[in-house]
């Protein structure tokens, strides 16, 4: 098997690296949630919000709406580490192209 020489500097060792750290956060968030709302159901449904018992809430939209947050923060995320994955790997090939002297 070939072996393959890196020339874009380390710069998609630090994308996937970023991109590592950001979807074990958000992953950590989503089981969280998850968890929380259930295992802490009866504590919750002493809160209303909108006239109905929290827990109740959270079961039936709450926490759809918060996965949706969750999605968007990572597409968002995701399109600022792919854009500076291209500018560090352009500004390193374009410095590699420079004649040493």
């Amino acid at each position: 098997m070939a072996t393959r020489h890196r020339t874009d500097g380390g710069a998609q060792s630090r994308h996937w690296a970023r991109t590592r750290r950001l979807t074990a956060l958000l992953f950590t968030c989503w089981l969280a949630l998850t968890f929380g709302v259930v295992f802490f159901a009866r504590a919750l449904s002493g809160l209303t919000l909108f006239g109905w018992p929290f827990s109740y809430y959270m079961a039936a939209q709450g926490t759809t709406l918060l996965y949706l947050l969750i999605v968007g923060l990572h597409a968002w995320r995701m399109q600022i580490f792919d854009r500076r994955c291209r500018e560090e790997a352009a500004r390193h090939a374009d410095a590699a192209q420079e004649p040493h002297g």
